[in-house]
């Protein structure tokens, strides 16, 4: 079992400044109420038996030009007057409210360059393919909460889509990197992956 490092002086953007590094892991628990319904469902698979803190995964890419931390990730981004669902790009800014997003965390597997890049390789492929958000997939998911053999695939499972932790478990395919090899890419929760058999250091923001 990884061991786990808490923290809980820090602001979410001073956590994210301090410990993100390219290609790692992040898992956020949102307080809107579609990120506390995924919390709950996932108390199923959570070795505690409650709900569990994560409601979605992303993957951190780098710092670019402007100095801030960018994030790759498949997400619905709501606006005034427009919406994004899928694999995007977006600043790790729009974690920095500790409001919305109460615990964070970052997994880091300690990677060598070229994995790093493997990874976002295919993270960038994904957003230049514009591959979709699948909220069918996500319905598939909870049904296979219910059963036993969540290593088959997924029921509802869509071409060219992605939820946001099947979707990091797509680009760590590429460096043959399991979260959990009893559990198929696609019925991948964020829970599955926080709770990782796989070497890494685990930092939690609480």
């Amino acid at each position: 079992m990884n061991s786990i490092t808490e923290i809980k002086d820090l602001s979410n953007q001073q956590f994210i400044e301090k410990y993100a590094k390219q290609a790692c892991v992040g898992l956020v628990g949102g307080t809107h109420f579609i990120d506390q319904s995924i919390k709950k469902h996932q108390k199923k698979i959570t070795s505690h038996g409650k709900e569990s803190l994560w409601s979605h995964a992303l993957i951190f890419n780098e710092i670019r030009q402007d100095g801030k931390w960018w994030v790759v990730e498949s997400d619905l981004e709501f606006y005034k007057k427009q919406m994004r669902v899928g694999v995007q790009e977006n600043r790790a800014d729009k974690y920095f409210d500790k409001a919305l997003f109460s615990n964070i965390a970052i997994l880091d597997f300690n990677l060598n360059k070229e994995d790093q890049n493997k990874i976002i390789a295919e993270a960038l492929n994904l957003v230049a393919l514009r591959t979709e958000y699948s909220i069918r997939e996500i319905f598939g998911v909870l049904f296979s909460l219910t059963g036993k053999n969540r290593n088959a695939e997924n029921l509802l499972a869509q071409e060219n889509s992605f939820f946001c932790s099947a979707f990091v478990q797509h680009c760590y395919n590429s460096i043959n990197l399991d979260f959990n090899k009893d559990v198929s890419t696609k019925h991948l929760t964020p829970e599955e992956i926080f709770a990782t058999d796989q070497k890494c250091s685990i930092t939690v923001l609480l």
